[in-house]
C-alpha cells in the first residue's frame, strides 16, 4: 500500500527532529525556518509485538513488518495560501498525503526561536488550519465554477456535486475544516474526488519538554480542550528525548533512559501505531518456514483484495483462503495443532479480514 502520512505545522516546532527518529533518515533539523525545502520521505516500519509473537513460534528464516511511508513537509507560515514563505509548493506536498500528522510546540526553550516570537499551540494550530482552509476554499471556487457550466446540460450528477460543493464553500468561509462536516458513504466518495485537504483526517502532536513528556502540561491540556469537537486524537510526545533515545547504542540502554523517564516503550511507537490507524489500516499475517510477514491494508478489504496486495495474480485467481486468528495460533501454537482442533476456517471471496488474521491463499491463474 502507497499510503502517506504527512507532518506538519509552523517552522521550528520539532517536525524534522521528529522525522529523524521516526524514518533514521537524516533530515536536517537546524534552528532557522524552512530547514526542510523538500519534503522528506520515509518509509518505517509498524511496531507490532504480535509479530514478535509469531516469530518465536514459527522459527523463520526472515520476518518482516508492515510499513507505511511518512512525509516531512516544510514549515507554513501565515500567508501560505497566498504564496508566503513557500507556501504553494508546500500545501501541493499536503495534498499528496492520506492523513495529517499536526506537530504543536508545547515547550518554552529560549534557545529555540519561535516564528512568531512566542509559544502559543492554540494560535499556532489556527494559523494552519487558516491556511488549510483558505487553499481549499480556492480549490472549491474552482470547482464551482467548472460545475456550473455542466450543470446547465441538466447532468443529475454534477447537480449533486454542485450542492455538495456549496455546503463545503459555506462552511469554509465560517472557518471550519471540511473534515468537520458529517456526510453520507455516497457524499463521501464525492469529497475525497474533490482533493480537500482539509477533509484529510488528523492527529495533533504535541511536542513537549522532558519534565512534560509522562503529565503533560498546561499547553497540552490548552489543544485538547480546542480539539475536543474534532473527533482527532491527541498524542504528547518528546521529540528532542526521542532523539536521544535513537543516539543509544543498544536496546537495554534504551529501555534504562525509558525506565528513568517511567515511560513503557518510545513515545515514536506510540505515534507509529496511531498514524497507522490514522490511515485506517490494520494487518494480517503469513506464517511459514520461509518467511513471517505482516501485510498491511485498509480496513475493509476482502479476503481477495488482501490477496492482491501479496501479487495481483492472487486477487485475479483467487479460489479460497485459510484462516486462523492470531489468539488461535498463539493459543495453539503452531498452524498443525490449530488445524487438528478445528479452529482453521475456509473463507471465500465475501470475507471481510480481520485484524491480526494468520492467513493461506489458494488461487489458480
Amino acid at each position: 500500500m502507497s499510503l502517506k502520512c504527512g507532518i506538519v505545522g509552523l517552522p521550528n516546532v520539532g517536525k524534522s527532529t521528529l522525522f529523524n527518529c521516526l524514518s533514521n533518515a537524516k533530515a536536517q533539523s537546524a534552528n532557522y525556518p524552512f530547514c526542510t525545502i523538500e519534503p522528506n520521505i520515509g518509509t518505517i516500519s509498524v511496531p507490532d509485538p504480535r509479530l514478535l509473537k509469531l516469530e518465536e513460534l514459527v522459527q523463520p528464516q526472515r520476518v518482516l513488518p508492515a510499513t507505511m511511508e511518512i512525509v516531512d513537509i516544510a514549515g507554513l507560515v501565515k500567508g501560505a495560501s497566498k504564496g508566503e514563505g513557500l507556501g504553494n509548493q508546500f500545501l501541493a506536498n499536503i495534498r499528496e498525503t492520506d492523513a495529517i500528522i499536526h506537530v504543536l510546540r508545547c515547550f518554552d526553550d529560549g534557545n529555540v526561536v519561535h516564528v512568531d516570537g512566542s509559544v502559543d499551540p492554540i494560535r499556532d494550530k489556527e494559523i494552519i488550519d487558516t491556511e488549510l482552509q483558505l487553499k481549499d476554499l480556492e480549490s472549491i471556487e474552482k470547482k464551482l465554477y467548472s460545475l456550473s457550466r455542466v450543470i446547465k446540460s441538466g447532468d443529475k450528477e454534477a447537480l449533486k456535486e454542485n450542492e455538495l460543493a456549496t455546503r463545503i464553500k459555506a462552511a469554509l468561509e465560517e472557518g471550519h475544516s471540511v473534515r468537520s462536516l458529517d456526510f453520507t458513504d455516497k457524499e463521501e466518495a464525492i469529497v475525497k474526488s474533490f482533493h480537500l485537504i482539509t477533509s484529510k483526517p488528523v492527529m495533533y502532536l504535541c511536542n513537549v519538554d522532558e519534565a512534560s513528556v509522562k503529565t503533560g502540561n498546561s499547553y497540552v491540556e490548552a489543544v485538547k480542550d480546542a480539539v475536543k469537537d474534532e473527533n482527532a486524537e491527541v498524542l504528547v510526545i518528546g521529540a528532542k528525548i526521542e532523539a536521544d533515545i535513537m543516539e543509544l547504542d543498544t536496546y537495554d540502554e534504551r529501555q534504562l533512559f525509558l525506565d528513568e523517564l517511567g515511560l513503557d516503550e518510545p513515545g515514536v511507537n506510540r505515534l507509529i501505531r496511531s498514524a497507522y490507524a490514522l490511515l485506517n489500516m490494520q494487518t494480517y499475517f503469513t506464517a511459514g518456514e520461509k518467511e513471517v510477514r505482516a501485510w498491511e491494508i485498509e480496513k475493509g478489504m476482502t479476503a481477495p483484495q488482501a490477496a492482491g496486495v501479496i501479487h495481483t495474480d492472487f486477487e485475479k485467481g483467487f479460489i479460497r483462503a485459510e484462516v486462523m486468528s492470531y489468539d488461535d495460533f498463539v493459543s495453539y501454537g503452531s498452524e498443525a495443532a490449530v488445524r487438528d482442533a478445528g479452529k482453521l476456517r475456509v473463507e471465500g471471496k465475501d470475507y471481510v479480514v480481520n485484524d491480526g488474521d494468520v492467513m493461506h491463499f489458494r488461487f489458480n491463474v
